[in-house]
């Protein structure tokens, strides 16, 4: 596998127009993959010396099978390089990062960079059938990943299907430079990443579900690093190990990659402290638990001061629908929080009191309400105060009717999922490209700031004619520099009310409230909080709830908004935002890469005609 990091760097510096950008490239023992980039980055200097402030990383990554058992089954998966969770990325804010991605699996793949704001770049944001098409078995692809803001822990996945299930892993983003952590530097860190396995074959069981409508295949384990722990069949030899010395103080940076699932985690006899979330930080919350939904990443300081022991580090799954719905992952997931020295293991490893029970709506409620931005003169908040465009977006369960109740979801119909009562469906082309080309009948623009019909959407036995969506490829479409508030409301539509992890790609924002049952347009916005709100990029939308989030559409392009249950997802609960450039070269989409994965299908022919007369063009000047 490719070093990022470990080749010296040398800077270079740009006087023009009165701007000094400083680049570091870096030189060394680069391969041919390597060597291109950096000619090409020589090529295009004066565009790309404004954008790449920091270091610049190569990384390899390479899609491919490789065997695991786990709960006494062997099984292939697909991963990267090799691991499960995939390799780390580890840059300094301001940082940009190549990934050459090979594929060597079976099927096509594309990857995202979750909650790194790729600005004016979409491009490289990665979401199948959005941004780009698969990257064919046998090819291979290069992201350009460019941090900015960010600072803390995010993390990358597939974005094909539910492939992210094994193809994942951390970024690390430091402070830039010569600067340093809000908080006392750690003495150590360590980074966990939180996922699901499946004994059978997950591929195979999601497409059965497709085909017959019915409800998707539930994981067998959570895993810790890998490692599902003690508590499940053949995995105690592997359990995961923090090892830690008595007195000093680490950073976990913690990822739920998991698929389906809210997670709750805590560590016997321990308290946690959580300083930062989706790479940005928060006023240190002092706590026995915390709650992530998927796609959440969290920063936590964890002091060593208890007795040298083993201490369990667990984590199981927050089940925020119905309590007589038992059908979820029941594993309790385990790490060991070992103290260095010289003593006896324990008989008996104490297990977290503090960890909520899987049906703790209440817990994860209060867990949440607790967040705050730092709002520090070094790391400020900018809450968008004046609304120019308001959003009402109901996140529904619902079906689509099966003649003669011949499907296997409820009532004999198919299951889906919907926002405002449309239903996503992928394209034949990706998005961008029918935006970036103006290819016609791609998607519509008719996504609706509010719904069609108003009810009161947490209660209880709602009529069934409300739980048919419109199946669309719907997108909305934003003037840049405009400011949004969206109210996400959550629905008891099918007696199926549950959590939402709504996560918006290229963009963080700040969630300003959240509440329980139906939104009051006149009495909730009083308690918004515009001083301090967390600026997330995935925000928990509570059971039969709603939560309100503001941000301003300074980033062009096309960003994909969807929840994050992959379940939610594949049914339909997503859509696309299109922000439309701005009026200058530095507010507007940047041109695509010289390669894109093709698109192959019977519509993939018309963007090829288009790609050949733009280069005929090209070549004619």
């Amino acid at each position: 596998m490719l070093r990022s990091t470990a080749l010296r760097c040398e800077e270079t510096q740009d006087f023009r127009k009165k701007a000094k950008y400083r680049t570091s490239y870096c030189f060394g023992d680069m391969d041919v993959f390597q060597t291109q980039v950096f000619l090409r980055l020589l090529a295009l200097n004066v565009l790309l010396l404004p954008l790449a402030r920091g270091t610049i990383h190569f990384y390899n990554f390479v899609l491919k099978e490789q065997n695991f058992t786990k709960l006494c089954v062997t099984k292939s998966v697909l991963t990267v390089n090799g691991s499960f969770p995939g390799p780390e990325i580890r840059v300094h804010k301001g940082d940009t990062v190549f990934v050459n991605v090979h594929n060597h699996g079976y099927y096509g793949v594309t990857l995202h960079w979750h909650g790194v704001k790729q600005p004016r770049n979409p491009w490289s944001d990665g979401p199948e059938y959005i941004t780009q098409c698969p990257i064919s078995p046998g090819a291979n692809f290069t992201y350009e990943v460019q941090f900015t803001n960010e600072e803390g822990t995010l993390w990358w996945h597939a974005h094909s299907d539910w492939t992210r299930a094994t193809v994942h892993g951390a970024i690390v983003i430091l402070p830039k430079e010569g600067a340093t952590y809000p908080y006392p530097k750690p003495d150590d860190e360590e980074v966990l990443v939180f996922a699901c396995w499946y004994k059978e074959s997950m591929r195979e069981l999601l497409e059965l579900a497709m085909e017959t409508g019915s409800d998707t295949p539930r994981s067998d384990a959570y895993t810790i690093n890998g490692e599902p722990g003690d508590m499940c069949a053949c995995s105690n030899e592997t359990t995961y190990r923090v090892l830690v010395d008595y007195g000093k103080t680490y950073l976990l940076r913690m990822v739920n990659a998991a698929l389906n699932a809210d997670l709750f985690f805590s560590i016997a006899g321990h308290n946690l402290t959580v300083v930062g979330m989706d790479g940005a930080y928060l006023k240190p919350i002092d706590t026995a638990y915390v709650m992530m939904t998927p796609g959440q990443t969290m920063d936590i300081l964890v002091t060593a001061n208890q007795s040298l022991s083993y201490y369990y580090m667990a984590a199981r799954q927050y089940s925020s629908d119905r309590l007589d719905v038992t059908n979820y992952d029941h594993s309790n997931v385990t790490a060991i929080l070992q103290y260095r020295g010289n003593y006896s293991a324990p008989e008996k490893i104490p297990f977290p009191s503090a960890l909520p029970s899987y049906k703790d709506n209440v817990a994860a409620v209060v867990f949440t309400d607790r967040l705050r931005s730092l709002a520090t003169e070094e790391h400020p908040v900018n809450v968008p105060q004046n609304v120019t465009t308001r959003m009402f977006v109901l996140a529904s369960m619902g079906v689509l009717i099966c003649p003669n109740s011949s499907c296997g979801g409820i009532y004999g119909d198919r299951l889906v999922s919907s926002l405002n009562n449309f239903s996503w469906v992928n394209p034949s082309i990706d998005i961008l490209q029918a935006y970036y080309r103006n290819i016609s009948d791609i998607y519509s623009t008719n996504f609706p700031d509010f719904p069609g019909i108003l009810y009161n959407f947490t209660g209880d036995d709602l009529p069934l004619n409300i739980s048919v969506p419109t199946k669309g490829t719907v997108v909305k479409v934003f003037d840049f520099n405009e400011t949004i508030e969206i109210v996400f409301q959550g629905t008891n539509i099918i007696d199926a009310a549950e959590a939402h992890p709504m996560h918006l790609h290229g963009y963080a924002f700040y969630v300003v409230g959240s509440g329980i049952g139906d939104f009051d347009v006149d009495t909730d916005p009083l308690g918004y909080n515009l001083v301090d709100p967390p600026y997330v990029n995935t925000v928990a939308v509570p059971k039969s709830g709603w939560a309100a989030i503001r941000f301003v559409a300074d980033n062009p392009g096309v960003w994909y908004m969807h929840c994050h249950l992959d379940r939610h997802m594949t049914w339909g609960m997503d859509t696309v935002f299109i922000v439309k450039d701005g009026g200058t070269v530095a507010t507007s989409l940047r041109p695509p890469p010289a390669y894109m994965p093709p698109c192959d299908n019977s519509t993939s022919s018309r963007l090829i005609s288009i790609l050949d007369r733009e280069s005929h063009s090209s070549i004619m000047r």
